[in-house]
């Protein structure tokens, strides 16, 4: 892809061009599916291992990811964003089957199966960090303006559904359950997601140029002054905030929903892989609603961004205290739905959110998009590895303290539900950014980032 603008008109990527990007980001959230959701409940119901331990990888791997700035900078420095994308999926599919047997593995005595285990979830997180970073990064730098925000709801819709996809698939091929068809499903699923992203990517860049701010000829500086640049500017550092508590809100339950299913509710591996389905099913429905809503109504209403998001955070809330309650009826209640409604609600406010950061990681006189999605993932990646472990960790203690397995689930339900409050009240303070894109799009002087979250 050219860097330099010169003279030539700028051409971005069209709706093939964005569902192309979108393919790579099902991948990436397949592989990772697999890592975080399957081996999660087998480590805990399977072979009965306190739920911090898989917290905790899973935590690891998002520590790991605190390095998306540096491979965010990487990528704008060097001459092909694809080979990051690619490289990328191959660690993370190496990640995922070392995973797979370490967990495996965990019935043995010893330390061994955890040394892999740690090692694995270290280069799954290094992976997910280069590849979604880069692929994040192109879109944002070789998109229209006036795209970036639906753009960013096609490729996020299709991480989901890549997501949605794997968990239905996988949850029916491990059935009846053996490590042995375990470690095959996954080494077709590594297989698949690979040749997806090498054919999504296959001369993606060429030809296209980058859009608007990123059409200054100038190189990228060093890693240090982007990020100094970044961080000094007030829109950058509110943003960032408001993604570490939604993103917090948004992944808390997630480590422990499949061995609520199966603890409290009876549920075989692959009956609670597919209701994480359910949950990521609702999702991907909330977010298409929410990207069809927000496109027809978005230049008549100026916050409309924001009123998606405040309700999609308070519908979140409303199907966690449904979860609580589920957590002390059992079987009688409809956890199937609860979980479809839940994601619903999720994909209304993610959307948006997604929405609003494309829009502006290309604002600014100096834009860095890698180094801009690096910060922004990293926030996302430490609140998404701080909530986990918190999820898991605060059903250990509450489980150790009362001594009731739905007790300790409905005590992490309400919290994550208060986090989701918390985060549908930062919102009032975010303007609709995607509004005031589109007025760029049209010819008006782009906003600065007090304009756009003031």
């Amino acid at each position: 892809m050219g860097r330099a603008a010169g003279s030539r008109p700028l051409a971005g990527l069209g709706w093939f061009g964005i569902v192309r990007i979108g393919l790579v980001q099902a991948a990436i959230g397949a592989l990772v599916m697999m890592a975080t959701t399957v081996l999660n409940r087998l480590m805990v119901v399977e072979f009965g291992l306190a739920a911090a331990i898989p917290a905790g990888l899973v935590a690891w791997h998002y520590a790991v990811q605190l390095g998306r700035p540096i491979w965010g900078h990487g990528s704008d420095r060097g001459q092909s964003r694809t080979l990051w994308i690619i490289a990328g999926i191959a660690v993370l599919a190496g990640g995922m089957l070392l995973a797979t047997q370490a967990t495996l593995m965990m019935d043995e005595a010893g330390p061994v199966p955890f040394v892999l285990a740690v090692l694995a979830y270290t280069i799954i997180g290094a992976g997910v960090g280069a590849a979604g970073t880069s692929a994040l990064a192109l879109l944002a730098s070789s998109v229209a303006p006036q795209r970036r925000a639906p753009a960013a709801a096609v490729t996020w819709i299709m991480m989901i559904a890549g997501i949605v996809a794997s968990a239905f698939t996988v949850g029916a091929l491990i059935e009846p359950f053996t490590p042995a068809r375990l470690m095959l499903v996954a080494w077709g699923l590594a297989g698949v997601a690979i040749a997806l992203a090498i054919a999504a990517t296959f001369r993606l860049e060429r030809g296209h140029h980058v859009f608007a701010e990123t059409a200054k000829a100038e190189a990228a500086p060093d890693f240090r002054e982007a990020i100094r640049e970044i961080l000094a500017e007030p829109a950058a550092r509110r943003f960032t905030i408001f993604i570490f508590v939604s993103m917090m809100a948004y992944n808390m339950q997630d480590l422990i929903l499949e061995p609520f299913a199966g603890q409290v509710f009876g549920m075989a591996p692959g009956e609670s892989t597919q209701l994480g389905g359910m949950l990521n099913a609702g999702g991907l429905l909330g977010m298409i609603v929410a990207g069809i809503g927000g496109s027809a109504f978005r230049a008549r209403m100026p916050s409309d961004l924001r009123v998606w998001i405040v309700g999609g955070c308070l519908g979140s809330a409303v199907g966690l205290a449904g979860l609580a309650t589920a957590a002390l009826v059992g079987p009688g209640w409809p956890l199937v739905a609860n979980v479809f409604a839940l994601g619903f609600c999720n994909g209304l406010f993610t959307v948006a959110a997604i929405g609003a950061m494309m829009g502006l990681a290309g604002a600014g006189e100096r834009t860095r998009e890698g180094v801009r999605m690096g910060v922004w993932g990293a926030s996302q990646a430490i609140a998404f590895g701080f909530a986990g472990l918190l999820g898991a960790a605060g059903r250990d203690i509450a489980l150790f303290i009362l001594g009731d397995i739905g007790r300790a689930y409905q005590i992490v339900f309400a919290l994550e539900g208060g986090l989701f409050v918390l985060a549908a009240i930062l919102a009032l303070r975010v303007a609709g950014t995607s509004s005031r894109n589109t007025s760029r799009a049209a010819g008006a002087a782009p906003p600065n980032d007090r304009e756009m979250f003031a």
